[in-house]
């Protein structure tokens, strides 16, 4: 078992815990073992390497500017030192300089090792902001957006795949997904086996996107910069912890390609403002229905439209996809992929997807600009979708045909905070799509 952890030395002490037999003091009950105690055996132990000896890592806190004369980086150094006049490089943005000045609450200092919290001054005018490592130019961090890390799973709430959290890695904050579960570990034996998910206590081998570059190291270089956590979007509480293992290589050589035709002429050609408009809620609810007339009505206005439908998306791009929660999750992140391309080409897109996840929906949501997502939650009750069924999955799932239909065995989490709720119950379809018209005219996507 020590081999594949990396461990040189392995003793094995045969403890009785209860009793304390061989843990300060040799135990007179097994006179037959000659080797250390526990207490010794970790007093002998060969000590890893100082954090003082590690490379420069000092993580960015805050800004302080006090008055319009002072502009300070709080932080900490959380390994090597750092010294007034050394030159350092900021990352992730590369940008080189040179100390300043080291400010503590009991004065200046020339030179801080790691552990200390203290304020740098810098000698240029450069941007560095909270989550910024600052480093000798000589050994750098890495600098990625694509990493492999060990993750256990800490949440009762399984790990999905593609679902975005909260990452906090040093004192870097940013959104984050696990874009590809490798394998799981056997905690037992240590063998790997395939997962889809995660569940509590599980440990898997992943790899994880942010959307921009952070800078990090490996786990084993460089504790502060390759330990994270993954926290849940909703409410806050931690669901994974992590150790980065390496940057992925990928992460290096797929850079953006800058376009000389960008949305905003593609939005002038066409004379409108592009957005998307997403319809949500179960099925059977209307959404579909509703989508189709706005469409519509939004033609006979020489608005330039396209139509995203969870049905026909699953006969060609999302084939592949099921209807477990992985999948679904899956299933929205390449929905919303579609519609940030079709709002880059100036189009209003209608979306009319079940989308029962609300870190889903609000992930399509944040590929967008503040005023280009419309959340439209059409709000039919549960009974009423039943009856309805113009599909016949209600009549499936009772039939035992079909499994993980939401509203019944798969749970819809509705809009909080909708930019529009509509009820089907006491009002038609046609007026139901007047009063998304009028509020497209009132927001400006479509003239009056």
């Amino acid at each position: 078992m020590a081999g594949p952890l990396g461990l040189d030395v392995a003793d094995a002490i045969p403890v009785a815990a209860r009793d304390g037999d061989n843990l300060v003091e040799a135990s007179p009950r097994m006179p037959w073992f000659r080797g250390p105690t526990v207490l010794g055996a970790l007093q002998d132990a060969a000590p890893g390497t100082s954090a003082r000896a590690a490379p420069l890592r000092f993580l960015v806190q805050s800004v302080s500017r006090p008055d319009g004369d002072f502009r300070g980086y709080p932080g900490l150094v959380a390994s090597g030192s750092i010294a007034a006049g050394d030159d350092v490089v900021i990352a992730p943005s590369g940008q080189r300089t040179r100390v300043g000045r080291i400010v503590t609450f009991d004065g200046e200092l020339d030179r801080a090792d790691a552990g200390a919290s203290v304020t740098l001054t810098l000698a240029d005018h450069v941007d560095v902001g909270r989550g910024d490592v600052i480093a000798h130019p000589d050994t750098p961090p890495a600098v990625a957006d694509q990493f492999a890390a060990h993750l256990v799973w800490l949440d009762q709430t399984h790990l999905l795949p593609g679902r975005t959290y909260a990452l906090q890695l040093g004192t870097r904050t940013a959104a984050a997904s696990v874009t590809a579960l490798r394998h799981k570990v056997d905690i037992a034996t240590g063998a790997k086996a395939a997962a889809r998910v995660l569940e509590m206590n599980e440990i898997g081998y992943c790899h994880c996107a942010v959307p921009t570059p952070i800078a990090l190291d490996p786990y084993d270089a460089h504790r502060a910069t390759g330990a994270f956590v993954l926290i849940d979007r909703e409410d806050g509480r931690t669901v994974g912890a992590g150790m980065v293992a390496f940057p992925l290589r990928r992460a290096g050589t797929v850079h953006d390609q800058l376009y000389r035709i960008d949305r905003t002429r593609r939005a002038h050609m066409k004379g409108q403002r592009p957005c998307v408009v997403w319809f949500t809620g179960l099925p059977g609810a209307g959404k579909s229905t509703i989508m189709n007339l706005v469409e519509v009505r939004l033609a006979e206005r020489g608005v330039h439209t396209y139509a995203l439908d969870g049905d026909n998306l699953r006969h060609g791009l999302n084939r592949d996809l099921g209807f477990t929660d992985f999948d679904r999750v899956e299933n929205i992140r390449r929905a919303g992929e579609v519609a940030k391309l079709m709002v880059d080409a100036g189009l209003v897109v209608l979306c009319a997807f079940v989308s029962p996840f609300r870190a889903e929906r609000r992930s399509v949501r944040e590929l967008l600009g503040p005023e280009e997502f419309i959340e439209v939650f059409i709000d039919t009750p549960l009974e009423v979708c039943v009856t309805r069924d113009p599909k016949g999955l209600y009549a499936k799932a009772r039939q035992k045909l079909v499994s993980n239909v939401t509203g019944l065995d798969s749970p819809y989490e509705p809009p909080e905070h909708p930019e529009m709720r509509l009820t089907t119950v006491a009002h038609t379809a046609e007026a139901l799509a007047d009063e998304v018209l009028a509020e497209l005219r009132r927001r400006a996507i479509i003239a009056h």
